[in-house]
C-alpha cells in the first residue's frame, strides 16, 4: 500500500511540475500533459526494471557504448573524404552500430550476475553454465555415471554447507546413514578425477537462511547456476523461484525403453500385488510391472501382454495380463 501511495505522489509531482512550468509560457494544459506523460514513463520504467536483471541492463549499456565507439572510429578517417551528406551517413552508421551493440549486449548480459561482475573485477573471468550439486544427487551416485558418458560436463559448484551436511551424514551413528554419507564422499572423489568436469568448493553462505535447500536455491539465483538434484520438493521450489533444475530421476525416466499397449514381454513375477490376485514383476531398469491374476505365478517366468502404461512423478508403472488371458479376451 505504501508503494502505491509513493507512486501516486511521484505522478502528482510530475503533473504539478509540468503545470507550473507550462504556466510560465501560458500553456498550463500542455505543460500538465507533458508532466503526466513523463510521470507515466517514469512509472513504466520502474515497473519494467523489476523484470529485467542487472546483467541485461549492464550488457545493453556496455553494448551500446562499444557500438558508438566503433562507429566513430570507423567514421573518423572518412570525415575528410566524405564532405557531402556526412551528417546523414554518420547518423545511419551510429544507429546501426549502436543497435547491433545493444542486441549483442542484451544477449551476453543475460547470464551476468552481481557475483559474475565481482569476479570480473577480481580478474577471475566470467563463467557460464554453472551447476550446483545437491546432497541427494551426490549420495545417489548416478551423477558420476552420467558424467562419465560425457552427457554432462562443465563446472560443478559444491557449497561448503552441502559438504558439511554430507560429512555430518557420513559421521552419523546410524550405520545406514553413515554408509550413504561415505558413498557420497566417494562419488565426489570420483567426480574430481574426471577430466570433463571441474568440482569447485565455494564458501558462499547465507547465515540468515537455516534450511540447506533454501540456501542452495538462493546461491543458484546469485551465481545464475542450475541445480542438479533428485529431491522432488527442491525441484518444485527451485522452479517456482526461476532456477533451472536438472533432475536425475526425470532423466532416468526419460531414458527408459518405451513399452506400448499390446506389446508382449517376458517377466519374472516376484511378489503379490496390492490388489486381489495381482502379481508384481520388475524390468531390468526397475520399472514395476503389475500382472493381473498372476498370484499363482509368483516365482515363475511368464509372457505378459501390456494393457496400459501409467507415468507418475515417481516413475513408470506397467499394467499387464498374461499372454494367454489377453489372447483369450481379444
Amino acid at each position: 500500500m505504501a508503494f502505491i501511495i509513493l507512486r501516486i505522489g511521484l505522478f502528482a509531482i510530475f503533473l504539478s511540475a509540468g503545470y507550473l512550468l507550462g504556466g510560465k509560457y501560458d500553456s498550463q494544459i500542455i505543460g500538465a500533459v507533458w508532466g503526466a506523460a513523463i510521470g507515466a514513463l517514469a512509472l513504466l520504467t520502474e515497473a519494467v526494471s523489476k523484470k529485467i536483471s542487472l546483467g541485461i541492463v549492464i550488457g545493453g549499456v556496455f553494448g551500446m557504448s562499444m557500438g558508438l565507439v566503433l562507429a566513430n572510429l570507423l567514421l573518423f578517417p572518412l570525415k575528410a573524404v566524405i564532405s557531402r551528406d556526412f551528417v546523414t551517413i554518420a547518423f545511419v552508421v551510429n544507429a546501426l552500430f549502436v543497435y547491433t551493440g545493444l542486441l549483442v549486449g542484451l544477449k551476453r548480459g543475460k547470464g551476468l550476475t552481481i557475483s559474475g561482475i565481482l569476479r570480473l573485477f577480481k580478474g577471475q573471468g566470467f563463467e557460464e553454465n554453472l551447476k550446483l550439486l545437491d546432497t541427494s544427487v551426490i549420495i545417489d551416485g548416478r551423477i558420476a555415471d552420467v558424467c562419465e558418458t560425457g552427457f554432462i560436463e562443465g563446472i560443478f559448484i559444491l557449497p561448503q554447507f552441502i559438504l558439511q551436511e554430507l560429512q555430518y551424514i557420513a559421521d552419523s551413528p546410524d550405520s545406514l546413514k553413515r554408509a550413504r554419507g561415505r558413498r557420497g564422499l566417494d562419488v565426489l572423489h570420483k567426480l574430481q578425477k574426471m577430466s570433463n568436469v571441474t568440482v569447485r568448493i565455494v564458501d558462499e553462505d547465507f547465515p540468515k537462511i537455516r534450511e540447506v535447500d533454501a540456501k542452495l536455491v538462493a546461491l543458484a539465483r546469485v551465481i545464475d547456476a542450475k541445480v542438479i538434484t533428485n529431491d522432488f520438493n527442491l525441484n518444485k521450489v527451485a522452479e517456482l523461484q526461476g532456477v533451472a533444475v536438472l533432475n536425475i530421476h526425470e532423466l532416468a525416466n526419460a531414458l527408459k525403453p518405451v513399452v506400448l499397449p499390446g506389446e508382449t514381454i517376458k517377466v519374472f513375477v516376484i511378489k503379490e500385488g496390492k490388489e486381489h490376485n495381482q502379481g508384481v514383476a520388475y524390468l531390468d531398469d526397475g520399472t514395476m510391472v503389475v500382472v493381473e491374476n498372476a498370484r499363482k505365478l509368483i516365482g515363475k517366468n511368464v509372457d505378459v501382454t501390456v494393457t496400459s502404461v501409467l507415468q507418475t512423478t515417481a516413475g513408470r508403472m506397467i499394467f499387464s495380463k498374461t499372454k494367454e488371458e489377453y489372447d483369450r479376451e481379444s
